[in-house]
């Protein structure tokens, strides 16, 4: 329990993270409330995070100190702020002796898209214990990873299409750690990047840690607005480009060939680097996968990739496969970082990709099973939720029957279940009427999430108006 502020919010870094917090309807204290919650809860206000005055507040977000203070007290009374006279108000979280999300139960966690280990990690353990013995008499450190996971590696890019050489491979501590790096690379303070909308939040988290600014360019219903990116290049002349087109996150599409000459095409044409996260490639769930080679082109395209998804998140590995003078430019980078990664972690994701294809296959035999039970308990329980079924990835983005997400994230709160609304896939909010629902958990546990969310998405669906505008009424 935090008993003291850590840290410090100021009154217009708030009102940021609070854009379109009354949505359609009128501002009022329970809406106010509402957000600072999901904010909390979401961990984008960290427990110890100094709240500014109330009247800084209230002029930021242009609205009545009354207002603020009413919406103080709410979140006061839920344990989720905390006031002590000279110290001001900051953020907690509820103590042991306040309601949890679902008392004596553990949270579904819906929010997190991630699989348990397969068993091949944990025979792969065992099998390089030699190897480590080997190890252990040399330093330990290798800028660029060790040699056999980097010609493993690129032995896997060759295999799906694209010729690769271990001088062309740098391994990382996962998928998050080396767009970190390629962006301290390629870009400065101010400089715009090109992303999808939606796309994946941690992205997001990176490129404004680098003090640059995304430009989101919106996905259609069937895949890549061509003209969109073409006039984004033009018009926003960015350093860089970050796209995921296999089993896109959260809509799941897929780019074919065609539209990946056409994106490479456009990027090299603007002479803009290309980051592709293929952090989800190799999870195809269609019943005969059809290979589809990895996007490259005429341009600087830097590939990205991860165990996280295919393996298990703990490995904390990934790697970046680009040209070899790009390779350099990173390793060089990555000293500001780190000094490498894991040598053990290494040599387990080496053995993994000795023979990558049937853990591979096995978890996507897994995943297939889990998004067919979550399909079959969203169409029983949620039928007023669209959504198509994706051929790859790892979870439904689902259209809702009306701008509800951050809502529903809040109610999804009170009966243990963890969701991610639209909002978090967006740079700048809004996306209220979608949510993203992975299919990662074991699958009785996907019903039990789902049965949950049944009654607290009527409960918010209960507050839309006639219009399907949110009329703001608090969420018990």
């Amino acid at each position: 329990m935090v008993t003291h502020p850590i840290g410090r919010v100021s009154g217009p870094r708030l009102a940021r993270l609070l854009e379109g917090w009354h949505g359609a309807g009128r501002p009022s204290s329970a809406a106010l409330a509402g957000a600072i919650r999901l904010l909390v809860l979401d961990g984008r206000l960290p427990p110890g995070t100094a709240l500014p005055a109330e009247r800084e507040v209230a002029a930021a977000l242009r609205v009545s100190r009354t207002l603020v203070a009413t919406a103080w007290d709410a979140l006061r009374a839920d344990g989720l702020v905390r006031t002590r006279r000279g110290a001001g108000t900051w953020t907690a979280l509820p103590g042991p002796g306040r309601a949890q999300d679902n008392p004596g139960d553990q949270p579904l966690d819906l929010a997190r898209a991630a699989s348990a280990a397969l068993p091949a990690v944990a025979h792969a353990v065992d099998a390089v214990r030699g190897a480590l013995t080997a190890e252990l008499a040399g330093h330990g450190y290798h800028d660029y990873g060790i040699d056999l996971l980097r010609e493993r590696l690129a032995d896997r890019y060759t295999a799906r299409g694209l010729p690769t050489t271990a001088d062309q491979i740098l391994v990382t501590n996962g998928a998050h750690h080396a767009l970190a790096l390629v962006l301290r690379t390629f870009t400065g303070p101010g400089d715009r990047v090109l992303v999808d909308q939606p796309t994946y939040p941690n992205a997001i988290d990176a490129i404004t840690a680098a003090h640059a600014i995304p430009v989101p360019v919106p996905l259609l219903d069937d895949g890549w607005d061509f003209d969109g990116v073409a006039a984004a290049l033009r018009q926003s002349g960015p350093r860089l480009a970050y796209l995921i087109v296999d089993f896109h996150n959260p809509t799941g599409l897929l780019l074919d060939a065609d539209g990946r000459g056409r994106l490479a095409a456009l990027a090299a044409r603007a002479r803009t680097p290309l980051v592709v996260d293929e952090t989800i490639a190799e999870l195809d769930l269609r019943a005969a996968p059809e290979p589809v080679a990895p996007l490259s082109g005429p341009g600087t395209v830097i590939t990205i990739g991860s165990a996280s998804k295919s393996h298990w998140g703990g490995l904390r590995l990934g790697w970046v496969r680009a040209d070899a003078d790009v390779v350099r430019r990173l390793a060089s980078a990555r000293h500001a970082f780190d000094l490498g990664s894991p040598v053990f972690e290494q040599l387990v994701l080496a053995e993994l990709y000795a023979d990558p294809v049937p853990a591979i296959a096995e978890r996507r035999a897994d995943l297939a099973r889990r998004r067919d039970v979550l399909v079959a308990a969203v169409r029983e329980h949620l039928p007023d939720w669209s959504f198509r079924v994706p051929d790859g990835g790892l979870g439904l983005w689902c259209a809702l029957p009306g701008p509800m997400a951050s809502r529903l994230a809040l109610a999804a709160r009170a009966v243990g279940v963890r969701v991610a609304p639209g909002s978090r896939f967006s740079p700048h909010g809004g996306l209220e009427r979608w949510l993203r629902l992975p299919y990662t958990l074991p699958e009785p546990l996907l019903v039990e999430a789902v049965r949950r969310l049944s009654p607290a998405a009527a409960s918010v669906t209960g507050s839309l108006g006639s219009d399907g505008t949110d009329g703001l009424i608090p969420v018990a």
